[in-house]
């Protein structure tokens, strides 16, 4: 059993899909430990993304990547080329978009469970998500029409990339005591050996 960190962002929120979200995780067979819906402050909600150049340069580079592949001067949209600028200015969005409203964040177990939850929410672009994914059903936002705007796209959700950095986000948002036990009648058919 693994923990992943999922949160329903604001726009999720806003458009009533909370109980979609959570309808599908738990169809899947995640198990909900803890949930909480809070307005995170900017302080919280930054600390949910790294502050590292390895992740401002991968940010950046994915963004720079996407402009090249349209025609579009990233130096016109972000005033540098360079990529670790451009993932700050990245993540100043991500934070600024996070923190702008309510959210509903998860801590959910399942086999694997970053891993199969990035498999359910979709690519973080949604129009590059499969389709059944949350994000290509619920969303169609770009991430050209996102930095157009000057804001991050508009996805419905965040999941943990991994395990490693879901564990890092779950202790940003919850407390060991907010995690709750529990047995699930369908965890003999998940977890036990036959």
């Amino acid at each position: 059993m693994e923990r992943t960190l999922v949160i329903v962002k604001p726009d999720g929120v806003q458009r009533g899909l909370i109980g979609e979200v959570i309808c599908r995780f738990e169809r899947a067979g995640f198990k909900i430990v803890a949930m909480k819906m809070l307005k995170p402050s900017r302080q919280l909600a930054s600390r949910n993304y790294p502050d590292s150049n390895d992740w401002y340069r991968k940010v950046g580079e994915r963004s720079i990547n996407t402009f090249k592949g349209i025609g579009v001067d990233i130096v016109e949209k972000f005033g540098t080329d360079d990529p670790i600028r451009i993932g700050r200015n990245i993540k100043e969005w991500l934070v600024r978009f996070l923190a702008s409203d309510k959210v509903v964040a998860m801590v959910l177990e399942a086999n694997e469970a970053a891993l199969n939850a990035r498999k359910l929410v979709g690519e973080t672009d949604p129009l590059k998500a499969i389709a059944g994914s949350i994000r290509a059903d619920l969303s169609v936002d770009n991430v050209i029409n996102g930095n157009t705007l000057n804001r991050p796209m508009v996805n419905i959700v965040h999941a943990s990339g991994n395990a490693q950095e879901a564990a890092d986000e779950i202790k940003v948002w919850f407390s060991e005591k907010e995690m709750v036990q529990y047995r699930r009648d369908n965890e003999d058919t998940f977890y036990k050996e036959w």
